[in-house]
């Protein structure tokens, strides 16, 4: 099985809780008016990688707690997720995962198997009106954190969130997190 991808970062510590390789996938229904990633909406290919080579490349990364999986909308390719995320889990790594969808809404088998093999997902539609900043994993107020497993003990949700600055050898810069109002343009509607 095959999963259609936006980007990977191999270890980031804004995008869930320790050091976690993150996967963007490609493809989201919701477009939410002032996503951060609005390249990651079409669904269209971009890069497909197996199951098995993306198993294979997030255990031999050191050092890391777990696995994220964001986007575009993970749920949109829920089945491929939870193949990967039963196989990090064998492992001993955690899953956290990023919606657009409230988890009232994921009620599709394949989503269902996604949410039993997940620790943390973050719920809940971006709403510009409601963008937060400061917040722990989370890009609007509305948004909800989901503890689904007892992995994780008691967090303080109200210590700020981080930011991040990735730079890739072709120069490409990737900007991931939850960066404070005053690294934000002062506009109504801002794509990081």
């Amino acid at each position: 099985m095959r999963l259609n991808l936006a980007r990977t970062i191999p270890r980031s510590a804004a995008n869930g809780p320790g050091e976690r390789f993150v996967l963007w996938v490609q493809g989201c229904p919701l477009a939410c008016p002032g996503c951060w990633n609005p390249d990651t909406w079409a669904f269209e290919r971009r890069d497909l990688r197996s199951v098995d080579e993306l198993a294979a490349c997030i255990l031999a990364t050191d050092g890391i707690e777990g696995v994220t999986f964001t986007g575009g909308e993970p749920f949109a390719q829920a089945r491929a997720l939870t193949l990967l995320a039963e196989r990090v889990r064998a492992a001993g790594l955690s899953v956290f995962v990023f919606t657009g969808y409230d988890l009232a809404e994921l009620t599709r088998p394949d989503h269902l198997a996604l949410l039993a093999v997940a620790d943390v997902v973050v719920a809940g539609r971006y709403v510009e009106a409601e963008r937060a900043t400061g917040l722990v994993w989370r890009g609007s107020a509305n948004q909800r954190v989901h503890f689904l497993s007892d992995r994780y003990g008691p967090i303080d949700m109200k210590e700020p969130g981080e930011v991040e600055f990735h730079i890739e050898k072709d120069g490409t810069l990737t900007v991931t997190g939850f960066p404070p109002a005053e690294m934000l343009p002062d506009r109504e509607v801002s794509s990081p």
